[in-house]
């Protein structure tokens, strides 16, 4: 509620059930049992009225029971012009249980419609409403005027405190509403980009493996055309086959890591290095789980880099550190140079390149380095965590 807007409608939050706990539900309808109860107990111990007002009283109460209960309704519903009719039905009913002689009857119902009044209209409406409602009650009650004046007054801030109550209770629910769409929100996001990210790697593999199988394949059938010999031909089927193979490898990962099920990064790099001849693996810092996106760039990188070795450098010593850092995970690739002649690879790489290797680092807000150093090459990169 907006604190000065005389028009403003209390939100359909505060004004319906929804967040009312249990213990409250259970108290509002004890209090109704009771109101009802001290309406019909009154009714019939009443002395001094006439029988056609005894045999109207039943009649009068389900009809004021019908009247509230379109009233909440309506309130519910924002209708002014409705609520206020309604209202005015109760008002009228109060008037006639006074005139017939139901004095308390009377009196519950003036002092019932001003606290609903000020609960559930806009203050524009509730403030003459319940002026009206209280000036029936100043007539009916008996007592000195300086208690009837502290009642009227305690009647108004019960209804402006239960509005009050109301109000925070339906902000209560906006927000938690709009939190759980964030939420809800936020996990399809997660969602579709751990989904574009498995994409793009089975994309990737597959391009790669596809595309370099073919064009082995395609080499082979023109040595078979050609008429070449068996050592030829055998070399780049061997090649397609293994390219074939490390695709399937380089799949399944892919799939694991949808699954949730990669292999441990750490794992990884180990079985990585003691696949390849003379590398090392050092492993510095705090360790922690990483991302998934951050760790299959980590296992991407080191994979491209140990094949550009043994393609560009064979024979060259490779050295990985793995460093956990503060907000960062770093690895550092470092060959020795090469050590004998260049020889064809036969076998697959992973087939990002490092210009993929830096798109990759860049997407994570990282940082992605290739170039000579002192000895070889050396490929560093750095992406938060």
């Amino acid at each position: 509620m907006i604190r000065g807007n005389w028009t403003e409608w209390p939100s359909r939050e505060a004004l319906s059930r929804v967040g009312v706990t249990r213990a409250r539900r259970m108290l509002a309808r004890a209090v109704r049992v009771v109101v009802v109860g001290v309406l019909v107990w009154t009714a019939v111990t009443q002395r001094g009225v006439s029988d056609l007002a005894l045999f109207l009283a039943p009649v009068l109460l389900l009809v004021c029971a019908a009247v509230a209960w379109a009233f909440f309704r309506t309130t519910l519903d924002h209708r002014l012009w409705p609520s206020l009719g309604l209202l005015t039905v109760l008002l009228a009913v109060a008037l006639l249980a006074q005139w017939a002689g139901f004095i308390g009857p009377a009196v519950v119902l003036w002092c019932g419609c001003a606290v609903s009044a000020l609960e559930r209209l806009p203050l524009a409406a509730s403030v003459p409403a319940t002026v009206v409602a209280l000036t029936g009650f100043a007539v009916v009650n008996d007592d000195a005027w300086l208690t009837t004046a502290v009642v009227a007054i305690g009647l108004c801030l019960s209804g402006y405190v239960l509005r009050l109550d109301a109000e925070a209770r339906g902000n209560a629910e906006r927000a938690l509403a709009q939190e759980r769409a964030a939420r809800a929100a936020e996990a399809e996001s997660a969602a579709l980009a751990e989904r574009s990210r498995i994409a793009r790697d089975i994309h990737d593999v597959l391009a790669h493996s596809l595309s370099a199988q073919l064009v082995h394949l395609e080499a082979a059938r023109l040595l078979i055309e050609g008429g070449a010999d068996r050592d030829q031909i055998l070399e780049r089927v061997v090649a397609a086959r293994g390219m074939a193979r490390d695709g399937l490898d380089e799949t399944r990962q892919a799939l694991s890591a949808l699954r949730g099920d990669m292999t441990p990064l750490e794992d990884f790099l180990h079985e990585l290095v003691a696949s390849s001849d003379g590398a090392r693996l050092t492993v510095g810092g705090e360790r922690r789980p990483l991302s998934a996106e951050a760790s299959q760039t980590v296992r991407r990188v080191a994979q491209e880099a140990l094949t550009n070795v043994r393609k560009h450098a064979p024979g060259a010593k490779a050295e990985l550190r793995l460093e956990y850092g503060p907000g960062e995970v770093a690895l550092e690739i470092r060959d020795s140079g090469a050590s004998r002649p260049h020889e064809e690879l036969t076998v697959s790489g992973s087939g990002y390149g490092l210009l993929g290797m830096k798109e990759r680092a860049e997407l994570l807000g990282g940082t992605f380095e290739a170039g000579p150093c002192e000895e070889g090459f050396v490929v560093r990169l750095k992406v938060p965590v």
